[in-house]
């Protein structure tokens, strides 16, 4: 005798009984195992905004070091020895004091502590320290001088391309 009423199965929806036990012996009425097993998917790859918060890698030339060629690359570079060569990298380039560079120099951020003989082609900003000369013309969104520097040549900064008729006293129609 049963203590509560079990509700009515229609023929058309009655599915066969079955107990714990039976269910798992039944492979095809398995919970969640029976469904086919999709390939592991790769993981999500991280967003870019974790990929840009990143430190760039920064490459080194010691003091006691020189060498003559080209670098290129994404990534800061700080040279300490002597350098001789075009410098062109997405990142920054430190030229320490007592170290020397001769050849033309495009980079995001140009630090000029020893000396630099070239052109400073494009730079976001131009940094010359105390100890810091610059032998050669330069073109940069900003500039910074500390007192003692040394510079010959021609600088150009502040300017963007589109800027050109600024402050040159003309007129626009």
């Amino acid at each position: 005798m049963a203590l509560w009423k079990e509700p009515v199965k229609s023929p058309a929806t009655a599915a066969p009984e079955t107990t714990e036990q039976t269910r798992h012996d039944i492979p095809e009425n398995k919970p969640e195992t029976a469904a086919p097993v999709q390939p592991a998917q790769p993981a999500p790859r991280p967003a870019l905004a974790a990929v840009a918060a990143k430190p760039k890698a920064e490459s080194l030339i010691a003091p006691d070091i020189t060498i003559e060629g080209k670098i290129e690359g994404a990534g800061h570079v700080r040279i300490a020895g002597n350098f001789k060569g075009d410098v062109s990298v997405r990142g920054d380039l430190t030229i320490e004091p007592g170290a020397k560079v001769t050849g033309s120099v495009r980079a995001e951020k140009v630090t000029i502590g020893g000396e630099l003989v070239g052109n400073i082609e494009s730079a976001v900003h131009v940094e010359l320290l105390q100890s810091g000369a610059l032998t050669g013309d330069l073109k940069a969104g900003s500039l910074s001088v500390a007192a003692g520097s040394r510079m010959r040549g021609q600088a150009e900064f502040g300017w963007d391309d589109k800027d050109t008729s600024r402050g040159h006293g003309g007129t626009t129609s």
